[in-house]
């Protein structure tokens, strides 16, 4: 580390030759102001697992950093049981509710979420894997169950430790969901109770942009593509206006409603408290208000369309590899998951987890792009990431 890097994180007002002169001193001339290595740790340390570090850990973390070994002292702050019961699980929790708070009770969703980046189970596969993690056995705590939440509650108030307390199995074997109806978080008890009750099953189409590829409907909107999969409850004459359709509801729906369909077959029963999966059922509530258009889509299945994949939300980096339709909320968790979008936005979000705040100069930007390449490349092991943005900021 050098003054330089210094005076251009800290933004110092210098311009002109004043500024190339100054940059031409101090370029080769250590840093002995900046924060040395036991400080460095200590902050490491606290932001990836929230809580001060021991006297041996620290001690091995600084001598890790002043080694040029930054990223064997990360290892060692994410072996805290901390990074786990708090970090993540605040990293993840907002992703579970309409409110996006971290204050709700843990569920499988996040707990899943943890399991993954413990076991560095590739995280794009968290929207399609058959995939979920449990307490192990002998916790003393209530068995899993697809109907309430119990377990994970159970596992939360007596303070078992998420690193160690949790065991990979599937989501078939533990609720009895057909494998090929199975989509990592998507198809959760947590996400259902969320984002499949009531509605229209649009909810959890929008919920899963806004937490997995940071983008809310309004950043997707595209008047360009075509409007014949948009369903019969949509008004193509809102207030009597055939111009608000066209300038602004066609431009969310003509995009979601194709896509949103690889949920037909999905519902949540608030009195069961579990998800619903009709296997080749559309669910009612895709006919809600079917009489606004009668001529508009009826939903006949659960297959899928991609019409974002040309115009502007092509910029979301789609997998060329992958078809642009499918069957089902599986093949559409990989079409999403397979985005440059999701990548650049899960690295985003570990960024201001960690660093306490966004990415805010081109340095950071930078940082950024570099840490979403070597995410993708390392076969999306969110932990790495975790690593990378905490070497980063430990001098901030």
């Amino acid at each position: 580390m050098y003054l330089v890097k210094f005076a251009m994180d800290r933004r110092v007002g210098l311009r002109g030759m004043a500024a190339a002169a100054f940059v031409a001193l101090l370029v080769a001339v250590p840093v002995t102001a900046q924060a040395d290595a036991r400080t460095q740790a200590r902050r490491m340390h606290d932001r990836l697992a929230g809580v001060p570090p021991s006297e041996t850990v620290l001690n091995s973390m600084a001598a890790d950093i002043a080694a040029g070994r930054p990223a064997d002292a990360a290892d060692l702050a994410m072996q805290n049981p901390a990074f786990y019961s708090v970090t993540l699980k605040n990293f993840a929790m907002p992703w579970t509710n309409r409110e996006q708070t971290v204050f709700a009770p843990l569920n499988d969703y996040v707990a899943t979420v943890i399991g993954m980046v413990r076991d560095d189970v590739p995280f794009d596969h968290v929207l399609y894997d058959d995939i979920l993690y449990v307490g192990r056995s002998g916790l003393g705590v209530p068995p899993y169950s697809p109907a309430n939440n119990d377990h994970y509650a159970a596992l939360e108030s007596q303070g078992v430790s998420l690193k160690d307390g949790l065991v990979a199995t599937t989501q078939s074997a533990a609720s009895g969901l057909p494998a090929e109806a199975t989509a990592g978080v998507l198809t959760s008890r947590a996400a259902a109770q969320a984002f499949f009750i009531a509605g229209t099953n649009r909810a959890m189409f929008r919920y899963t942009l806004v937490n997995h590829l940071c983008r809310d409907m309004e950043q997707v909107m595209d008047t360009t593509r075509p409007p014949d999969r948009i369903r019969q409850d949509v008004s193509r004459s809102p207030g009597g206006d055939s111009r608000v359709f066209l300038n602004n509801c066609i431009g969310c729906h003509s995009g979601m409603d194709p896509l949103a369909q690889a949920f037909a077959y999905y519902d949540y029963d608030e009195t069961a408290g579990r998800l619903i999966y009709t296997s080749g059922v559309v669910r009612p509530k895709y006919f809600h208000n079917k009489d606004t258009f009668p001529a508009g889509y009826s939903t006949p299945d659960d297959s899928w369309d991609n019409y974002w994949r040309k115009g502007r939300n092509s910029l979301l980096g789609w997998d060329a590899s992958l078809p642009d339709k499918g069957q089902g909320a599986k093949s559409l968790g990989r079409e999403l998951a397979r985005t440059d979008a999701f990548a650049g936005c899960q690295v985003e979000k570990v960024f201001r987890n960690v660093c306490f705040r966004a990415p805010s100069d081109a340095q950071d930007r930078a940082r950024v792009q570099a840490m979403t390449g070597l995410f993708k490349a390392s076969g999306y092991q969110l932990k790495r990431v975790f690593a990378e943005a905490a070497t980063y900021c430990m001098g901030d």
